[in-house]
């Protein structure tokens, strides 16, 4: 009776045509969690402008986005690698219904991504439909060729681009 299995020669073989294939799949794997990671954040920050676009629609008040690091108050800074605080706009010297705020959390430090705006807050208001215009930049290890912008129109809708809103490449800092 014959002896049935493998020899050693053949798992070798075989071990090493496996350590290739993975050596190469290695560097497309990690380009695609990075698209990956980059697409989550593009796609929060996305949701965050409806969230707050909706939610002046729906409360008849003006409503700012904005950055935040966990003190449920606005940033005054373009830095929006932080979590992002939807809170109604109050008049200069009123006090802020707390009750109302949204908090959406970005996984962008953890990523090792950046993300910078050209405005400390948009704010948006209802009935005439109209947002602080300007454009967040997400940024990776890749640099610029690899940024996403998301663009917020002056009625208020973002769009994602590769493109800054004058149709020049996105620079990252």
């Amino acid at each position: 009776m014959a002896a049935r299995g493998f020899t050693l020669v053949e798992l070798l073989v075989a071990m090493a045509l496996l350590a290739i294939l993975a050596t190469l799949a290695a560097p497309g794997f990690g380009e695609y969690l990075r698209n990956c990671r980059r697409a989550v954040t593009v796609n929060a920050l996305s949701h965050a402008v409806h969230a707050a676009r909706t939610l002046a629609a729906a409360r008849g008040h003006p409503v700012r986005l904005c950055t935040s690091t966990g003190s449920n108050a606005c940033n005054a800074t373009r830095d929006w690698s932080a979590s992002l605080l939807i809170e109604p706009d109050a008049p200069d010297g009123a006090e802020v219904d707390r009750s109302s705020l949204r908090v959406i959390q970005l996984a962008a430090e953890r990523s090792r991504q950046t993300v910078r705006s050209n405005r400390d807050y948009f704010r948006f208001t209802p009935l005439v439909s109209s947002a602080t215009t300007g454009t967040i930049t997400v940024c990776d290890d890749r640099g610029s060729r690899a940024a996403r912008a998301v663009i917020v129109s002056r009625t208020g809708r973002p769009r994602i681009s590769d493109r800054d809103a004058s149709g020049h490449a996105l620079v990252c800092p």
